[in-house]
């Protein structure tokens, strides 16, 4: 019985990527739930707001304990890491916004951005498995639904969220700088011109400006994100084939190949995807202290 009826229950190729892509969803009277249709705001996806927010502590006690442990003598290497990471969006923010007093702000929040999202996209060099095996046996155990996804950034309502909460700095830089008659008035004189007659399509191509950046900011950062995790369950389908079979050498050969060079490939697309995410930010509330 063992190997066949071992084998009979496994679940099929379609069914692990399947069962790995289901977050652990609740509404709002924490109740879990399935999401069943493509847009659902009575719900959430708590393992990313549960994963998001601890990283984010994460990341400011790291921000935290480099501030706390600065001297003015020789610096260490965490020190230095730190300092390098922060002149780097210093010079960044410089070269795109001109303002001094709002890069005081302006300046942390992207520092904020890069590490946030960084830590973020690095879960995805967890093993697929890891915490999903250890939340099988302990989730049903309290009471919740047997799914959990680690990476928040590869959870779109995730990344719409972030680059909504851009759009809402830089609508408050617009006022700020421009005051609320400036912006209202930029809103309908550009981008084709200050005339009665163009108000209508200046305001609409406006709009449609605001929502293809936030659109686009968030959905740059999930596809690569969504991508790279999917690949790596693939691997891992790779590494259970040859467990299943046990004679195919050539699969284990493979998923250690693919395991390791998609993984030294994958450092440079999540520091990248979130320096590019840091930029944007950047831009964008750069733009909003420009005139049209």
């Amino acid at each position: 019985m063992s190997a066949e009826h071992a084998g009979a229950h496994a679940p099929t190729a379609g069914e692990y990527i399947q069962h790995h892509l289901q977050h652990l969803q609740m509404n709002f009277s924490f109740e879990g739930v399935k999401q069943t249709s493509i847009v659902d705001f009575s719900l959430f996806n708590l393992d990313s707001v549960v994963f998001a927010l601890v990283l984010g502590v994460v990341g400011c006690l790291v921000m935290w304990a480099a501030a706390r442990k600065a001297t003015s003598g020789v610096p260490g290497r965490f020190q230095a890491a730190v300092e390098l990471l922060s002149e780097m969006v210093e010079n960044q923010a410089k070269g795109v916004i001109h303002n001094a007093k709002s890069r005081k702000l302006i300046s942390p929040l992207a520092l904020t951005v890069f590490v946030w999202i960084f830590l973020m996209n690095a879960m995805d060099m967890l093993p697929v498995d890891l915490i999903p095996t250890i939340w099988h046996s302990a989730g049903p155990a309290m009471g919740f639904n047997n799914y959990m996804r680690v990476v928040p950034t590869a959870d779109l309502s995730t990344t719409l969220g972030l680059s909504t909460s851009v759009l809402l700095v830089c609508l408050f830089y617009n006022i700020k700088i421009k005051g609320l008659g400036g912006w209202a008035h930029e809103l309908i004189a550009a981008p084709f011109g200050d005339h009665w007659a163009l108000y209508p399509v200046n305001f609409l191509m406006q709009m449609i400006e605001y929502l293809a950046k936030t659109v686009s900011h968030g959905m740059r950062l999930f596809g690569n994100m969504f991508a790279g995790e999917l690949v790596f369950m693939l691997i891992a389908l790779m590494g259970g084939g040859w467990a299943l079979s046990a004679t195919g050498v050539g699969l284990a050969i493979g998923h250690v190949i693919a395991g390791t060079v998609w993984t030294l490939f994958h450092i440079l697309v999540i520091t990248l995807q979130a320096f590019i995410f840091m930029m944007l930010t950047l831009i964008y509330t750069g733009q909003a202290h420009e005139a049209h």
